[in-house]
Order: structure tokens, then sequence, then C-alpha cells
């Protein structure tokens, strides 16, 4: 699938080879220095707190949202507040019952085991780890045939951590063992700012508040693009302006990249004009769409789709996908309902 793939755009809000080590740097290690998602942030505290008090391990959470957003860094933060040990994998990589039963059977008591991409798990898989949720336990079936039989191991406490950014895709009977359930949403400019301002400072790169404005408002609202943005505008202010970002700077490198004034790149403003140009708005299924730009439909759906609806510029409707007047805005093209766009500016 499209999602296992490194991202080739800059905007793209998943993880590619390169952020790996950076995000590692750049993420807070305790709840009170992550930025943004406030309520979530205040209900993890409430909740760790009380665990803590009661010694005992956290309840099972699921973090739904967008990808970027920090469902990783806050499953580490939750791993610290509570000071217990953290394993990793995800859906994709935990192909048998076997495997999840070996990272289970080496979980120390109160440990958090962390499942990215949850919503890919097979059905195989999810069967073991609805008893091991429940009970502590796992159910194994030793040998086969008539000499089969079901032998039962007793796991350590543990706080199961699952992310996904397809939380519709997750069977009823694992979302209803989840005892608490945040979604993480975009960040506000103001939040952006100030992650950039923290990773500048990391990063020991000479930046001012009209420049992390610039960068601010292109990240789409996701922290691992703004942080992705700052880098390469780094790159430029080192090459050609002595390592010193202006706001001047900042739009230089950032036009370079293609990126326009709200973040939306080249991939964006094609997604958009097929529907305004050749669909007259719309609406036009989302297969459609996906043929005539070369692209797969959930690729659209998952990437593209939930900032530009964010912003207002299509809409979901039962007929199929349509433009809005702000998206013509953007582009530059008189919007008339029902009727053929016609390019131009006023």
């Amino acid at each position: 699938m499209r999602e296992d793939k490194a991202p080739t755009r800059l905007i793209s809000a998943k993880p590619g080879i390169e952020d790996i080590s950076l995000d590692t740097n750049l993420r807070p290690k305790r709840l009170i220095d992550f930025i943004g998602q406030d309520k979530v942030k205040g209900n993890l505290g409430i909740a760790i707190t009380a665990a803590r008090k009661r010694n005992e391990p956290l309840d099972h959470v699921l973090l739904y949202g967008p990808p970027g957003l920090g469902k990783t860094t806050l499953s580490c933060i939750i791993a610290v507040e509570m000071s217990v040990n953290i394993k990793i994998s995800s859906g994709p990589a935990i192909e048998r019952p076997g495997d999840l039963a070996a990272i289970l059977t080496s979980l120390q008591e109160g440990d958090v085991f962390f499942i990215d991409e949850i919503h890919r798990l097979s059905r195989a898989v999810e069967e073991v780890l609805y008893p091991a949720m429940e009970d502590s336990a796992i159910d194994l079936v030793i040998g086969k045939g008539p000499g089969a039989r079901s032998l039962r191991l007793n796991l350590p406490n543990f706080t199961l951590i699952g992310a996904t950014t397809r939380y519709a895709l997750m069977s009823s009977p694992l979302r209803d063992r989840f005892g608490s359930v945040y979604r993480l949403d975009f960040y506000d400019e103001a939040a952006i700012k100030d992650i950039l301002r923290r990773s500048a400072a990391i990063l020991k790169v000479k930046i001012d508040e009209t420049s992390l404005t610039q960068i601010a408002c292109r990240s789409r609202g996701t922290p691992r693009v703004a942080n992705r943005l700052l880098r390469r505008v780094r790159d430029y202010a080192q090459v050609m302006a002595d390592g010193i970002i202006t706001e001047t700077v900042a739009i230089e490198a950032l036009s370079k990249l293609e990126i326009d004034s709200i973040g939306l790149d080249e991939v964006d403003h094609k997604v958009l004009r097929t529907i305004i140009e050749k669909f007259d708005c719309g609406p036009v299924g989302l297969e459609t769409i996906a043929a005539s730009i070369s692209e797969e439909a959930d690729t659209i759906m998952d990437v593209y789709e939930p900032f530009l609806l964010q912003l207002g510029f299509i809409e979901r409707t039962p007929r199929g996908r349509t433009a809005t007047k702000l998206a013509c805005e953007h582009l530059g093209i008189m919007y008339k309902k029902s009727q053929s766009p016609q390019v131009g500016f006023w």
C-alpha cells in the first residue's frame, strides 16, 4: 500500500526516513513540555496522576487522528510519566499471533506497549489481543488436529496504547476494549509557532518572529510538517543568507519549494483544479478524481483531503466531491455554480 512508502511531498504528514532521528531529538519528553492538544493533554494528565496514586497501570489508551500530530510522542511521554518501559511496534509488523505473544510475554509489570497503525492488525492477531487487554492473559493453541490443546499464559498488567489514522477501520470489539479514547486535531498557528520556536532553539537556528509566522502558516497545522519546513528553510539560509532566517529569506525558500501561502503544494492544486476545471466544481466521485491525476483513491482520502476539508476548499457529498467558492478564490478562478469556471483574477 502507498502509506508504507516514504513521503515524496515536503508537506506530507507521513514520516520519512530523514524524519525519524530528528523527530526523536525534537520530541518533548514530559507532558508539561508537550505543546497543543490541551484537552487531550489535560485528560491524560488527570488519568496518569490517578493511576500513579493507585499504583496501578494506566487504562488502555487509543489515540486517533491525522498523521504527524503527536500520537507516538504522547505514547512515549505516557511511559516516562508512569516511570515504565515502552515497547513499540506496528500493525503491519505483527503478522502472526505468535509474534504478538512473544512481545506480550516479554513485558514487565506496568509496561506500555504501543501499536502504531493498529487498524491494520489481522483478525487472528486481534483474537489474541482481546484476553490480553481484558484479563492479562493469552490463550495459545498447541499442536494440531485431535491432539491440539489450549494453553493460557498469565501476563503482567500492562497498558496498551493504540494509534490509528483510520479509526473507522478498527473492529468494534477492539475499539470497545480501550478505556480512554482521544482524538488529536490539527494545531492552530499559535501552537505551531511555539513548536517551531522550541525546535529552532534545539537546532540552534537563528530566526525571527515574522519568519516563524511564514513557516507556521504553511505547516498545515501539523508539527512534523512544520519541523520539516524549518529544516529546509535553514538549509536555504545557510547557503544564501549566512544562516540567518529573516522573513524575506523564509518567503524565498518556501517559494522555491513551491509551497503557497497556506501550505498547498502542486499536488493539492492538481486535485482542486481537476474538480473545478474538468468537472465544473463537482460533484465528482473519488475514484474519478484519482484516475484523473494518476493517484490512488485511498491516498487522496487519507493524505490530501483532510487539510482541504479543514480549509473548506472541498466538500464531501453523497454524490461525490465538490469544490467550494473559497477554493476557486484561492486559485484565482471565477466561481459560477453549475457552470464551467472561468480562469481569471479579480
